[in-house]
């Protein structure tokens, strides 16, 4: 929006090309966000409590979260309201690219909404049934590998690469919208699954989103695409907003949401964020980096399937508690302690990622 409108002040004075340049509205959509989220935070916090929109605890988890019983949710309304304001406001809109990550974030959000609001407000302890979440969360996924498969102008656009090797790009063909929705739905799901204390998925969000918006700038930049020898996907570099948008937005809801959280992000902010990183991957060929950056959230994920898979085939459980962020805290590691050291191996894992940019 803005972007349109300094492209036409910019006839009249040259000073306004400078929001041609990608990093400073970048740098806008970080700050866009970030005061966005900081302003409209303490309000929606406010009418959430009014209106008794608080977090149900499950006894048999980790006692020191009882006293969290009440704490609003439904906070990650916030963060997409962010988002979607700071990316139109410095993103090019005529983008398809950008289109396609923020339909998928929202009906992603919308799935989360749902299922929040049947849990909170309804007091339906089942939310919406799985075998709905799972349809719409199908329908989401699969729409945006369709769209992305079909609206490639290049075969560089649906080849898999491998990352650590200069030479290794698999075309997938028809197996782009299959690996497109696993890695869309996939990450969306894990992130809801790691959002389990204060703080805990947001920050590796954030970071993640980070280094997946230098991913798609150097992608998008025919110069440094060839000289990183990584596919150049023009257009791609709108992404830069988005995925500053993301950070900026996490931050300032990560200002609420930090151990004490005044507010929790629910699903209606973990589905979708988890879905807007996996589908920002998928365009800029970067899946298995991803997995890489994102060593947290497949941990979290992992340790689920692990629990499930071991108790109904021996009926024993190989953690205290799963996901296993709650294993921890029931050996003894306060809450803050689980946190940071996550937070930590993320950006261990985040900096690995970029390494494949050189490390080939």
């Amino acid at each position: 929006m803005l972007l349109s409108l300094a492209e036409y002040l910019s006839q009249f004075d040259r000073f306004f090309t400078v929001f041609q340049y990608l990093t400073l509205r970048g740098i806008l959509g970080v700050m866009t966000a970030l005061v966005i989220s900081l302003l409209v935070g303490p309000v929606m916090i406010r009418r959430l409590s009014h209106h008794q929109i608080g977090q149900t605890i499950r006894d048999d988890g980790p006692k020191t979260h009882l006293s969290k019983v009440g704490t609003p949710t439904m906070g990650g309304a916030l963060i997409l309201v962010a988002i979607l304001i700071s990316t139109v406001l410095w993103a090019d809109m005529s983008n398809r690219y950008v289109w396609a990550v923020l339909g998928v974030t929202f009906v992603f959000g919308a799935v989360g909404w749902v299922d929040d609001y049947r849990k909170v407000v309804e007091r339906n302890s089942r939310g919406l049934p799985a075998r709905w979440k799972y349809l719409w969360q199908s329908v989401g996924g699969l729409g945006v590998a369709l769209f992305l498969y079909y609206t490639a102008i290049s075969p560089v656009e649906t080849v898999l690469i491998v990352p650590f090797f200069k030479d290794i790009a698999i075309q997938l063909g028809l197996f782009f919208i299959v690996l497109s929705y696993f890695v869309v739905v996939g990450t969306s799901n894990a992130v809801n699954l790691t959002d389990g204390l204060d703080g805990l998925a947001i920050m590796p969000t954030v970071m993640v989103g980070a280094a997946l918006g230098i991913f798609a700038y150097l992608s998008g930049h025919v110069q440094f695409s060839q000289y990183l020898n990584i596919p150049h996907l023009p257009g791609a570099g709108e992404l830069v907003v988005f995925c500053a948008s993301i950070v900026g937005a996490g931050l300032g809801f990560l200002w609420f949401n930090t151990y004490p959280a005044q507010v929790f992000m629910g699903d209606v902010g973990a589905l979708a964020l988890g879905a807007a990183l996996g589908t920002v991957a998928v365009i800029v060929r970067q899946e298995i980096v991803l997995f890489i950056m994102g060593g947290i959230f497949v941990m979290e994920t992992v340790s689920v399937i692990l629990q499930v898979g071991s108790y109904k085939l021996t009926g024993k459980r190989i953690f205290r508690m799963a996901p296993i962020h709650h294993h921890f805290e029931l050996k003894g590691w306060p809450e803050p302690r689980v946190i940071v050291r996550f937070w930590i191996i993320t950006l261990f894992l985040v900096l690995l990622g970029l390494s494949t940019l050189k490390l080939r």
